[in-house]
C-alpha cells in the first residue's frame, strides 16, 4: 500500500507532459472544490430558512394541544383542570374557544377565525414575542389583537374608540331562517394591539377574551374548542399524553408540536431532499471531469506505467495507484470545499452579505451534520469515479 500510494501522490502533485492535461486536472480539481462548496453552503442556508421558518411557527404553537375526537367542542370540568395542573412537567395550560368569524369595519368584511383566550395563555404563549405593536388585551372582554394582514386588509388600527370592529357570527339554531337580523350575533370591540407572525397566521386568527368569544357562540363556561399546554424542557410527552387521555376519558386526541405541524416538517424534509439530490447531480458532473483528467494522466503516463511493471508492480497495483490519486483529489477538494463553505456562511452570519428583506439576513446554519453529509457524498461518488478511471488500465497498455 505504501508504494502505490506514495505513487499517486508524485503524479497527483506532478504537472504533465502537456499544458492541455495540466489545464484539464485543474479544472476537475476546481470542479471537486466548488461541487463540495456548493453542497455545503446550500444545505446550510436551508436549515437556515428551515429554523427561522420554525422559530416563527414554535412561537404561536403549544407544546401539547388537546382536542376533541368529534365535533368542534368539549367539556372540562374544575375537577379535570385541577388533574391536569397536578401533571408532573405541566407548567400551564390554556383553555381556547375558537370558530369562524366575520369582521365587519366600515364597509369593509374580512373572513378569519376568533380565538377567545383566557388569562392562562400568556403563560403559554410568549404573546410579546408577536405583538408588533399596541397591548395585549389582558382581562378587558371588548378588545382584540389582529393579525397585521387583517390590520391592513381592513386599514384598521388600533385603539380606535369611535369606530369599533363588529364581530358577527351566526347564531347556533336549525330550520329555516325568516329574519336576517335575527340569525346573527354582533359584537362590538375595540383592537388594543396588532400582531406579526407568519402570513397564514396574520391573516386568519383575531385574539380576543373567551367569555367573550363564549357569547357569540352561546356556550356555558365548561365548554372549550381545545387547550394547550406548555411543559417543562424534563417534561415525558409519553406520561403526560397518557395522563391526558386518562382524565379526559379518551375522548379526545393529544398532540405535540412537532404533530401540530406534521405536514410542514414533511414538506421540509421533502425540500430538504430535492436540494440535495440535485446538487448532488453537480458532484456527479464535476466527478465525470476527475474521470477524463484521470484517463488523459494515464495516456500521458503510459511509458511511466510500462517502466513500473517491468520493475515488478503488477496490474491491481497500478490500477490502485490511480485510484488512490484519484481519492487523494476528491478528498483535499472536499475539505477545501467545505472549508471554504464554513468560511463563506461565517461571513454572511457575520456581515449579512445577503439580505432577504432591507431588515432581514439570508438565515443560515452552521451544522457538523451537513459537513459530514458533503464529504460522504463526495467521498462515495469519488470512489466510484476512481475506480472507473483505474479500470480503464488494461493489460495492453503495461505491454506494448
Amino acid at each position: 500500500m505504501k508504494f502505490p500510494l506514495y505513487i499517486a501522490k508524485r503524479y497527483l502533485f506532478s504537472r504533465g507532459s502537456t499544458q492541455a492535461i495540466n489545464i484539464i486536472t485543474a479544472i476537475a480539481a476546481v470542479g471537486i472544490v466548488v461541487g463540495a462548496l456548493s453542497l455545503f453552503v446550500v444545505l446550510s442556508a436551508f436549515d437556515g430558512l428551515k429554523n427561522l421558518h420554525l422559530e416563527h411557527t414554535s412561537i404561536a404553537d403549544p407544546d401539547v394541544k388537546v382536542v376533541p375526537v368529534q365535533g368542534k367542542f368539549f367539556e372540562i370540568t374544575a375537577a379535570q383542570e385541577q388533574k391536569i395542573k397536578a401533571l408532573e412537567g405541566v407548567v400551564a395550560f390554556t383553555k381556547i374557544v375558537e370558530n369562524q368569524v366575520i369582521l365587519n369595519f366600515k364597509q369593509k368584511r374580512q373572513n378569519a377565525t376568533i380565538k377567545g383566550v383566557d388569562a392562562n395563555y400568556a403563560k403559554v404563549i410568549a404573546v410579546d414575542s408577536i405583538l408588533d405593536y399596541g397591548d395585549w388585551f389582558s382581562e378587558k372582554e371588548f378588545y382584540v389583537v389582529l393579525g397585521n394582514q387583517i390590520s391592513n386588509a381592513l386599514s384598521l388600527g388600533i385603539n380606535n374608540y369611535e369606530t369599533p370592529l363588529d364581530l358577527v357570527m351566526p347564531k347556533p339554531g336549525k330550520g329555516q331562517i325568516t329574519n336576517l337580523l335575527d340569525a346573527f350575533k354582533t359584537e362590538k370591540v375595540v383592537v388594543s394591539g396588532i400582531y406579526q407572525l407568519t402570513n397564514e397566521m396574520d391573516q386568519k386568527f383575531v385574539f380576543t377574551h373567551i367569555d367573550l368569544a363564549r357569547r357569540l357562540l352561546s356556550l356555558n363556561n365548561t365548554k372549550v374548542s381545545h387547550i394547550e399546554l406548555k411543559l417543562s424542557p424534563q417534561a415525558n410527552y409519553s406520561y403526560i399524553q397518557t395522563r391526558l387521555e386518562e382524565v379526559f376519558e379518551s375522548k379526545v386526541i393529544v398532540k405535540s408540536r412537532i404533530q401540530l405541524n406534521d405536514a410542514m416538517y414533511k414538506m421540509l424534509n421533502t425540500e430538504n431532499l430535492i436540494v440535495y439530490l440535485l446538487f448532488t447531480l453537480v458532484l456527479i458532473v464535476a466527478l465525470f471531469s476527475l474521470i477524463g483528467a484521470m484517463i488523459m494522466m494515464i495516456i500521458d503516463k503510459k511509458r511511466n506505467l510500462q517502466t513500473l511493471h517491468k520493475l515488478g508492480a503488477s496490474l491491481k497495483k497500478i490500477r490502485l495507484i490511480f485510484f488512490l490519486q484519484g481519492m487523494l483529489m476528491t478528498v483535499l477538494g472536499g475539505l477545501l470545499g467545505v472549508l471554504l463553505g464554513v468560511v463563506l456562511i461565517k461571513i454572511q452570519q457575520v456581515s449579512a452579505l445577503v439580505m432577504i428583506t432591507q431588515t432581514l439576513a439570508y438565515p443560515t446554519k452552521l451544522s457538523f451534520l451537513n459537513g459530514i453529509v458533503v464529504l460522504a457524498t463526495l467521498y462515495i461518488l469519488g470512489a466510484v469515479a476512481s475506480s472507473i478511471a483505474s479500470l480503464s488500465i488494461k493489460k495492453d497498455i503495461l505491454v506494448s
